[in-house]
């Protein structure tokens, strides 16, 4: 027969469909606002008085409580009004102590049939969802400064230890000069630092009796040295939103030296500017000896004693870079640690260096980025002109009682949220260069409430229309396209549920234009069996025909338009991608539906009768 499927293609179809409504159904349980309360500690539980507590308080502040569900250690209290989780979240933080952690959450709905099957819904975008928007901007000259310390520490260390004697260090611009005594002193280092430092130009100076050895990095040097501070501050940057546990976060470059960062759903707007633009990383130095020359020691004040400071070697033992793992724990006298785990090259470093320094202090240096912006006066014009500042102070100094490895702790902070900060930012890694916020941008859950409103509403509108012009122009197979259609939308959120995609409003703008395009490509079949029906074939004929002749159109059709959405995907930022992903599926889908789904509704409803004429 001509209009028959085999019965396997039919229950491919059904099968295929099934699974989409199945795995689109999540989406219609929209997520609750929550707050998530968790123990800090493993051996901490929120008991029942407590909980009763913290309910009556959230009650008596007019707070709408949906439900308590607790979880072994954790209690999620999930809420009626978005708008009352930042309150919500303040109270549990003044009930409970340091031992809790209250953060606010965005918890699913979606029943527990659907959960075992593995459906859950669509991520939303910052632009529906509500969250913060940060661009970020990386200082380039501060990476190549910080890389020459580095370097200007390693070359300090090669001459000592072959024993060739230098005054002086000087770091300028792109440039590490050392004085000598004499010129075959400087010649010699020239000859053994050339060795072991390649990305330098060298160039000599006399200076009286002194000798000068200038070396200065190389164009190609001070690229790399940006590229690789641009790619570790992401690497850096996209730890700690991980930390954050941020869905469906956005963290990527943007031009030669700024990174854009989204955070959907994120309410405490300071909290993750405090997270996503800390700078701080650590040194551990030695503390300097009484005879140790002026040129080689440097003076720090301590982080949380006023008045208190220390001198230190300006070599560096290690810094932040060498930690693999750091925990928050708690000393024998109650007072907050860090427990920190180094990698191979750190522990031997730290190890090398503490081996032969048994009885001599050590101390952790801690660094800190910061910038300001003030509005001055140029030409009669205000100008904004940003001021950066680098802040280091000691937060531990302690005498090395034994050669230290891979593992030891840092004492002398002064409250557990600033042990868990400094965890967490060691264990994410430091930044390779300071980052800066150029802007701040923050979208509340009210406007992504009334972003989604409209975004459904527009696609509302978008079906109705369509499927008015169907009903009318094709009467019964007008029908049929438009149930094709319904299946269409429910496979495309199904698809975009499966893979993890997140929904944004141009997203939404995609999931309109598929409508039309799914449309399109029964329009193409329909007005073919019209006009085959019209030149003399049998209806069955016409309708057979009306497919086949259709699907070379409607496939070239369709992989143009595909291939453009990939070139979007892949050249595009942020909003282009969500666009281009939405697009992508739904032409996928749409091609399923008006070629095999609406075909075998056409079977099933006209393939078995004799026909003589078409409602169409």
């Amino acid at each position: 027969m001509l209009n028959r499927y085999p019965l396997w293609k039919y229950l491919l179809i059904l099968i295929v469909i099934v699974i989409g409504l199945i795995y689109a159904l999540p989406n219609l349980f929209p997520e609750d606002p929550a707050i998530q309360i968790s123990s800090s500690r493993s051996d901490a539980s929120l008991d029942e008085r407590r909980l009763d507590d913290l309910e009556n308080e959230l009650r008596n502040a007019d707070i709408d409580i949906s439900s308590i569900e607790t979880n072994g250690g954790s209690v999620l209290v999930r809420l009626a009004n978005a708008g009352d989780q930042i309150q919500a979240r303040d109270i549990a933080d003044e009930l409970l102590d340091d031992e809790y952690v209250v953060a606010l959450n965005q918890a699913e709905s979606t029943p527990d049939w659907l959960e075992s099957l593995g459906a859950s819904p669509m991520n939303l975008g910052l632009d529906l969802r509500g969250g913060v928007h940060f661009l970020l901007e990386v200082d380039m000259d501060a990476a190549v400064t910080q890389r020459l310390e580095v370097n200007a520490s390693a070359m300090r260390e090669l001459l000592r230890d072959e024993r060739i004697r230098y005054r002086d260090t000087e770091i300028e611009d792109r440039s590490v000069s050392l004085v000598f005594a004499g010129a075959e002193d400087r010649d010699e280092a020239r000859q053994l630092i050339r060795r072991e430092f390649d990305e330098f130009d060298f160039s000599t100076d006399e200076e009286g009796r002194a000798a000068r050895l200038t070396m200065t990095l190389t164009d190609q040097s001070v690229e790399e040295i940006q590229d690789y501070a641009i790619e570790q501050n992401l690497t850096t940057l996209r730890n700690r939103v991980n930390e954050l546990g941020v869905a469906e976060p956005l963290v990527q470059r943007q031009g030669p030296n700024r990174i854009v960062v989204e955070l959907p759903g994120v309410q405490d707007t300071a909290a993750a500017k405090r997270i996503v633009g800390a700078t701080a990383n650590l040194e551990f130095r030695l503390e300097a000896r009484p005879d140790t020359p002026d040129s080689e020691t440097e003076s720090f004040s301590f982080r949380n004693q006023e008045g208190r400071s220390a001198d230190l070697a300006r070599d560096v033992i290690i810094t932040g870079d060498n930690v693999s793992n750091a925990n928050r724990s708690f000393g024998e006298n109650g007072r907050p640690q860090v427990n920190i785990d180094l990698d191979g090259t750190g522990g031997t470093l730290m190890n090398r260096a503490t081996r032969s320094n048994i009885g001599r202090n050590m101390a952790v240096l801690f660094i800190e980025h910061n910038s300001e912006v003030r509005t001055v006066m140029e030409d009669g014009e205000e100008v904004e002109v940003r001021e950066n500042t680098t802040d280091r102070s000691i937060i531990s100094l302690a005498t090395i009682q034994s050669a230290l490895g891979n593992s030891f702790r840092i004492t002398g902070l002064e409250s557990s949220t600033e042990a868990e900060e400094l965890a967490l930012l060691l264990r994410s890694g430091s930044l390779a260069a300071p980052i800066y916020f150029a802007q701040e941008r923050t979208i509340g859950p009210s406007l992504g409430a009334e972003n989604i409103e409209r975004g459904v509403m527009s696609v509302q509108i978008g079906l109705l229309l369509v499927v008015l012009f169907m009903l009318v122009r094709y009467k019964v197979f007008g029908v049929i396209a438009n149930l094709a259609l319904g299946v269409n939308l429910a496979l495309l959120v199904a698809a975009m549920s499966i893979l993890g995609a997140t929904l944004t409003l141009p997203g939404i703008a995609g999931i309109v234009l598929t409508l039309g395009m799914a449309v399109d490509a029964n329009v193409l079949i329909f007005e073919r069996i019209r006009e085959e029906f019209r030149n003399g074939m049998s209806a069955q004929q016409a309708i057979s025909a009306g497919y086949e002749r259709a699907f070379t159109s409607i496939v070239d059709a369709n992989l143009t338009t595909l291939l453009v959405a990939v070139i979007l995907f892949s050249i595009g930022t942020g909003p282009v991608k969500g666009f281009a992903v939405t697009l992508s599926l739904g032409i996928l889908t749409s091609m399923f539906t008006a070629l095999l789904v609406s075909r075998a509704m056409v079977n099933l409803s006209h393939g078995s009768k004799p026909l003589k004429k078409l409602w169409i």
